[in-house]
């Protein structure tokens, strides 16, 4: 049986809208919406067909939209799935090894840039509460301090 063609970036855009189409962010806005801007952010940065698709699905294993067992036999590039598992947080896992499996994955570093951009979005971290905007702006600085990143940019 032939291999079954891989999934083109509509079609990982539709599937990532549909597995997280009731979950909201930390704010309450569809999560859809951050999976849009990491995607965009991605584009923008210059990043190829495989790190979008990838940035469609940064964090599907992590919020339990899909199972790594999709992920395993989904029809989209090694290099897709191993971006979605190096940018997939692991319970307990310290920042500083997070950090090290990001770097150390082809094609990952750069969506992971654009997924700190937009949560460090001052106009996204004003919508949430004063103690949380304070935890998040020092985990996303950490983040970027780890992977070399100077600064959040949208």
């Amino acid at each position: 049986m032939p291999p079954s063609p891989l999934l083109s970036l509509p079609e990982v855009e539709a599937l990532a809208r549909r597995a997280h189409a009731t979950q909201k962010d930390k704010a309450g806005r569809p999560y859809t919406e951050h999976l849009q801007a990491v995607a965009d952010g991605v584009r923008a940065r210059g990043g190829s067909p495989e790190q979008i698709a990838a940035a469609w699905l940064h964090d599907a294993i992590e919020d339990n939209a899909l199972t790594e067992e999709w992920l395993k036999d989904a029809p989209l590039t090694p290099r897709t799935k191993d971006i979605v598992r190096a940018l997939t947080k692991r319970a307990d896992e310290p920042p500083a090894t997070y950090a090290t499996r990001i770097l150390e994955t082809p094609g990952a570093r750069l969506v992971k840039e654009a997924d700190l951009a937009h949560n460090a979005d001052p106009a996204r971290l004003a919508e949430l509460d004063g103690p949380t905007r304070t935890r998040l702006t020092a985990k996303y600085a950490n983040m970027r301090a780890l992977l070399g990143i100077r600064q959040a940019q949208s």
